[in-house]
């Protein structure tokens, strides 16, 4: 009895040796690999998408801090030269203060 509960221990260990092997083997065959590159470049897109997506919301906040798109009593859009000296010597004060 304790030959044959040897015998289906060695066998199941064969089994799942041999199917991990299978799989190893698999990750690393031309298709395997080729699977493996396509969601490389499936994850390097998204990546970039998401740059893209953090420029765009980055422009848009400095755009509005800077009021580059906001129309001026004036007529102009924009900063004018006072306002972009005051920004240029404090960056922490608003374009808008007038001191």
């Amino acid at each position: 009895m304790r030959r044959l509960v040897w015998v289906v221990v060695g066998a199941t260990v064969g089994v799942v040796v041999v199917r991990k092997l299978s799989q190893q083997a698999e990750i690393f065959s031309p298709q395997g690999l080729a699977r493996q590159l396509g969601g490389l470049g499936e994850a390097v897109r998204a990546f970039g998408e998401e740059i893209r997506a953090g420029m765009d919301a980055r422009e848009q906040e400095l755009r509005s801090a800077l009021a580059l798109d906001a129309p001026e009593p004036n007529g102009h859009t924009g900063l004018d030269v006072e306002a972009a000296t005051r920004l240029a010597r404090d960056p922490n004060t608003s374009w808008r203060d007038g001191n």
